[in-house]
């Protein structure tokens, strides 16, 4: 399974972003595929998940209220739009796919995406 990420910028605070993460191969029928960032110096973090055999999503405390993790199932495409962006969201975006069952560490995930950078600026 290969992973590709997209739709990084800068966008000014306040603003949006919808980011993509579109699989190639051999997909799960049932696992998970997360979004995770990183920012300079700090560890990778968890910000939203959704399994492609369901609509239920995930998210982290920081991200929920303003973030939306929605699939395609046709596109094999995940998408997040966050909102309301704020100057800690600035980091890499990198997008995952693996374990249904741990959705919110990184060692749950198999595959991994390049990323895509997001600097939100003030």
């Amino acid at each position: 399974v290969q992973l590709q990420a997209s739709g990084g910028g800068l966008v000014q605070t306040g603003g949006s972003l919808r980011l993509s993460c579109t699989a190639s191969g051999h997909t799960a029928y049932d696992s998970a595929v997360g979004w995770f960032r990183q920012a300079p110096e700090k560890e990778r973090e968890f910000v939203a998940a959704i399994r492609w055999n369901s609509n239920s999503p995930f998210y982290s405390d920081s991200m929920r209220g303003r973030a939306t993790i929605s699939r395609d199932n046709t596109k094999k495409t995940v998408y997040l739009h966050m909102t309301r962006l704020e100057a800690a969201d600035t980091g890499v975006y990198y997008c995952a796919e693996g374990d249904p069952d741990i959705v919110v560490t990184p060692s749950g995930y198999i595959y991994w995406g390049q990323g895509t950078l997001v600097t939100v600026s003030s």
